[in-house]
């Protein structure tokens, strides 16, 4: 028997800002940035579980602050206890009646219970010596189907339904299992993308792109229409008509505009429209979908639950369904909505490419090409070349696709100089450049 002995916070921020890497009509300064948690034990091995919430800079103290919240729920706990019945352990940091006020299920403190989630199943998947996506597909369909909570989801997806669809699966794991290791899975980069670069850099990353493998690449628009027709038909004649582009919003526009503004750009054959309108606005997007028809649209990287999630797939708003490793509570919700996703034949792509998110989502999306949905062929994950250098297992992606990690856990460790380094605002990445941060002391839970 063991314990969880201390749950250790960070506040760790990549000046992402100083090169415009990330950089959209909504965000166009990101400092990529984690609220890093880490929970500690006294086991023999001293395994040490990890997680995190991915933000863009100011307000990465917040996030902070509500992980170091959730410490009474974990520290000091048995750690069998917590790891042997996950679907009862989200269930106790999802439920509680004083946190769960701040939401309900949404918000700072939902992703804050995702961060947690997530470190006990890097723990989890550590301690069986197996990286955590084929943790999660050796796992029962009766196991994961108790991973579950249902509530709010019955009228969409049952307990039993779930059932059927992880049981018609299972006999097809380990063919499915052999043709992800030697195939890979599927991967797009939005690095060309980024709305800060010139035309100069979209160019030589659109070449770049291509010669590493990838078959789609996104751009993100919204910030003028004419700067958006000009940088999309840079990008198309440089890639070529076979190499699918999308196009990412992020969130800026009304219905109307956003329609309006597709039309300046279907000349450039769109591989999809993503985020255009408020993430909350199932109805908006719905529309959308309507009169853009047949551009798909894409979205759910900024939904705040499975319940959204659900509806996006009811009101036919969504025919690519995007999943976040850290946006919902952790792998115990993303799991429901991958459920979702399978019953409605709704593809997943997932949104992925800050602070590692590659390295973290590509977990579940295996999981599924193994366990639920088998796809292979129409699915893909967000690649972004950034920051991957910070991670104990880094993500490995050429010729354009995901390979899987062999290595324990799920990938959600960084290395100990990078979180020394990028610490803020003590760090030296911060404190050499920007000496008038006001010091603020690292959050620590014992």
């Amino acid at each position: 028997m063991s314990r969880i002995t201390g749950m250790h916070v960070r506040d760790v921020r990549f000046p992402t800002s100083r090169s415009l890497d990330g950089s959209d009509a909504m965000n166009p300064d990101p400092d990529y940035s984690a609220a890093y948690v880490e929970l500690a034990t006294d086991d023999i091995d001293r395994l040490v579980g990890t997680g995190f919430v991915f933000t863009i800079g100011r307000g990465n103290e917040v996030q902070e602050a509500a992980i170091a919240a959730l410490a009474e729920h974990v520290v000091g706990q048995d750690t069998e206890s917590l790891l042997d019945d996950m679907g009862a352990t989200w269930r106790t940091l999802v439920h509680d009646s004083q946190l769960r006020w701040l939401g309900p299920e949404k918000g700072v403190m939902h992703m804050a219970i995702g961060a947690v989630v997530n470190a006990l199943w890097d723990l989890k998947a550590k301690r069986a010596g197996q990286p955590l996506w084929a943790l999660l597909a050796s796992m029962s369909p009766e196991e994961l189907v108790d991973l579950v909570d249902f509530r709010y989801l019955t009228d969409a997806i049952t307990p039993t339904e779930a059932l059927d669809l992880l049981r018609t699966a299972e006999p097809l794991r380990a063919e499915r299992k052999r043709r992800l290791e030697a195939e890979g899975y599927p991967a797009y980069t939005t690095t060309p993308g980024w709305l800060g670069y010139d035309d100069d850099k979209l160019a030589r990353l659109c070449r770049e792109a291509v010669e590493d493998g990838f078959t789609q690449i996104k751009l993100k628009v919204g910030a003028d229409v004419e700067d958006d027709v000009r940088r999309m038909r840079i990008a198309r004649e440089t890639v070529g008509p076979d190499i699918r582009i999308a196009i990412d919003a992020n969130q800026r526009w009304d219905v109307d505009d956003a329609v309006a503004w597709i039309d300046r750009l279907r000349e450039f054959d769109v591989a999809w429209v993503e985020e255009p309108t408020s993430p909350d606005d199932v109805l908006a997007h719905a529309a959308i979908a309507r009169r853009i028809d047949p551009i798909p649209v894409a979205t759910g990287e900024h939904m705040a639950n499975r319940v959204i999630a659900k509806q996006l797939i009811q009101a036919d708003a969504a025919r690519v369904l995007q999943i976040d490793a850290t946006r919902v509570a952790g792998v115990n919700e993303n799991l429901a909505i991958l459920l979702l996703a399978a019953k409605s034949g709704v593809r997943v792509c997932p949104h992925a490419g800050g602070v590692g998110l590659c390295e973290a989502v590509q977990h579940l999306s295996m999981f599924d090409a193994v366990a639920l949905s088998g796809d292979l062929d129409t699915r893909c994950i967000e690649f972004v070349d950034h920051l991957h250098e910070h991670f104990v297992t880094p993500v490995d992606v050429h010729h354009g696709r995901y390979w899987p990690p062999t290595t324990a856990g799920a990938g959600t460790e960084m290395h100990a100089g990078s979180l020394d380094t990028y610490t803020y605002p003590d760090g030296p990445a911060w404190t050499a450049t920007a000496p008038e941060c006001p010091a603020r002391a690292t959050v620590r839970v014992a």
